[in-house]
């Protein structure tokens, strides 16, 4: 997984997460620019937290938790 997947995976991440903070801050009624920066500004480091701790864990190996308890569930085969 090169740079390209991480730099489109932190972009769709931080775009989705800013039109539903943007979508939010237009339903409260009252919306500024100051609340749309606001809405960017969080929406940027949220979403480099979330990819910053998936790239890590991918650099690491370390299994998902929910992946590995997900895979432990299904019934074993046996191979003829």
């Amino acid at each position: 997984m090169g740079a390209g997947f991480w730099i489109s995976r932190y972009l769709l991440a931080s775009s989705i997460l800013f039109i539903i903070l943007t979508v939010v801050e237009y339903s409260k009624g009252t919306t500024s620019s100051a609340d749309i920066l606001s809405a960017l500004a969080w929406s940027l480091v949220a979403s480099a937290i979330f990819i910053g701790s998936k790239y890590w864990r991918y650099k690491k190996a370390i299994a998902c938790a929910t992946c590995s308890d997900a895979t432990a569930s299904k019934p074993k085969t046996k191979s003829s």
